[in-house]
């Protein structure tokens, strides 16, 4: 299986240090040399010899130490962790095929892929490339849920796969490896909130670093995602990835329990303070940041009624409309203003989605595709948090990131005039047309024209065709044909936001994502034989 992402992100983002003494970059001669002596051994073996399963035995806690200054986990999940890190890439399907059949539970594993990516791959330069192996844990627990019993590990595996190339990437370039926390710096109960809040405003990674470990060890699960939620969306640096790893790493904790967090938000915490290697955000006058600032005024100046409004379709478009030429500044100011005038946000959000939508269109490649999923990481977000001033911070700025996307893709090359509104309204009868395009068709198409398919998936579904015939078909093609993190990224992303989209433009947004989802005529990805093997084995 290529390690490459069917879309390519050479988009630079960012070339800053970690903070001394929090971080690790050290070099680790010991794994480096497993990880080339395994590979060496596992290439003798072949490809599909499974002889070598019998002989697996189970990971100790005594046999799972690690250097003195890495971060450990709790004694009942070290040992998997430790089984995933330690089990070369072409073993690694086989090995935890077999834990599945010993009985360790799907969360466990879970848990397993989450603590050993935020363990072993850095989050800078950039929050995304290699670091992809933890964003996209939660996008494969969604695929894995949603999908048939029969298919539900396939996701899972696949992301076991997936980390293991992320840890050779991260062993190429360096070794990097989240510390033990600096316990004598964790500030005492009453003053670790503050001194989060402190760190972050002054973009202090090693004061955030200890803080966050005393919050989340006295402080409960939503008041830290208000704080996180509010950070995740201050900034466009690394093209959504801030936001998208804030709701995906909450939403995996949900999952495999909140006993987990403190290694997960110390790397979400070093994440959210990556800027470029530009002077310090706090004491300069930065693009990213000043959608932000627009946004805090316009915080401070709403009134209560903000969260009620009525539902505008004329309102949605207008939005839209504008956000096609707005700047991320100008996004903020109009988008208030429609609060202010009593629209609902659910109107709001429908004109988000579809613009997000409509950038697939408009430039199919990595950018138009990370403005579909910040905007799903946001809208969770927003879905969420508590407060209303997190909630009116993250629409906002949801709002201004959409600028900032049509920006990024006016300097990746051309920006084709097509509009997802176009088509016009869609049917309301549902009365389903006979000599209409089946979804073997749309998805035979989409690997042909993709233009064309996407047409053909709004007719289907204008005609009365079965949504959820479209959205399972989708699923197993990403299983099927998926060769990167995007893929599953994407698809769990458009395919949940679809449901949230009001009726009358929900076809239209499900249509824009032919674009970028896997056709039917596309290439087999090598692992799902391997990994149904290894499960009937």
């Amino acid at each position: 299986m290529s390690d490459e992402p069917r879309l390519d992100p050479s988009l630079d983002l960012s070339h800053e240090r970690s903070a001394a003494g929090t971080f690790s970059n050290r070099p680790r001669s010991d794994r480096r040399g497993f990880l080339r002596t395994a590979a060496t051994s596992s290439a003798l073996l072949g490809a599909g010899e499974l002889g070598f399963l019998p002989r697996l035995r189970p990971v100790s806690a005594a046999e799972s130490k690690l250097p003195a200054d890495a971060v450990q986990f709790h004694a009942d999940i070290e040992p998997l962790v430790r089984l995933l890190e330690e089990t070369p890439r072409e073993k690694v399907i086989e090995a935890f095929a077999a834990e599945i059949q010993s009985g360790t539970s799907y969360q466990r594993i879970l848990a397993a892929l989450l603590l050993a990516g935020v363990r072993n791959i850095q989050p800078r330069p950039s929050v995304g490339f290699k670091f992809h192996a933890v964003l996209v844990v939660n996008s494969a627990h969604l695929a894995s849920v949603a999908s048939p019993d029969s298919d539900r590990w396939l996701p899972i595996f696949w992301a076991l796969d997936y980390f293991k190339s992320a840890q050779a990437t991260d062993v190429r370039e360096g070794d990097w490896t989240l510390a033990a926390v600096d316990e004598s710096k964790v500030p005492p109960t009453h003053r670790a909130r503050q001194a989060f809040i402190d760190a972050m405003e002054n973009w202090d990674v090693e004061a955030a670093d200890v803080a966050v470990a005393g919050l989340t060890r006295t402080h409960g699960a939503n008041e830290l995602f208000e704080l996180f939620a509010h950070y995740g969306s201050r900034d466009f640096r690394s093209i959504g990835h801030k936001a998208i790893f804030v709701s995906n790493s909450f939403r995996t904790l949900h999952s495999i329990g909140w006993r987990y967090a403190e290694p997960v938000l110390r790397s979400l915490a070093y994440a959210l303070l990556n800027h470029h290697g530009e002077p310090n955000p706090a004491q300069s006058d930065l693009g990213p940041d000043r959608a932000w600032r627009r946004t805090d005024r316009f915080v401070t100046e709403m009134t209560p009624e903000w969260i009620g409004g009525r539902s505008d379709p004329a309102a949605t478009a207008d939005l839209l409309a504008a956000l096609r030429t707005a700047s991320p500044e100008e996004a903020v100011e109009l988008t208030a203003k429609m609060l202010a005038q009593g629209i609902s946000t659910e109107s709001i959000y429908d004109a988000l989605f579809l613009s997000s939508g409509e950038t697939l269109m408009q430039q199919p490649g990595i950018v138009a595709l990370h403005s579909v999923t910040s905007t799903n990481a946001m809208h969770y977000a927003f879905q969420t948090a508590k407060k209303a001033e997190t909630r009116q911070r993250v629409l906002l700025q949801n709002a201004a990131f959409i600028p900032y996307f049509r920006e990024a893709m006016r300097g990746r090359g051309q920006v084709r005039d097509l509009r997802i509104d176009a088509e016009g309204e869609t049917r309301s009868d549902g009365a389903p047309n006979e000599a209409g395009p089946s979804v073997e068709t749309i998805f035979q198409t989409v690997s042909e024209n993709r233009g064309k398919a996407a047409e053909q998936m709004l007719a289907y579904l204008n005609q009365g065709g079965q949504a959820e015939e479209v959205l399972q078909a989708a699923r197993r093609l990403v299983f099927l044909k998926g060769t990167g993190s995007h893929d599953y990224k994407f698809s769990s992303a458009v395919l949940e936001d679809y449901r949230a989209v009001s009726p009358k433009f929900r076809n239209q947004y499900l249509a824009s994502a032919a674009y970028l989802l896997p056709g039917a005529g596309d290439r087999d990805n090598a692992l799902i034989a391997r990994t149904r093997a290894a499960l009937e084995a």
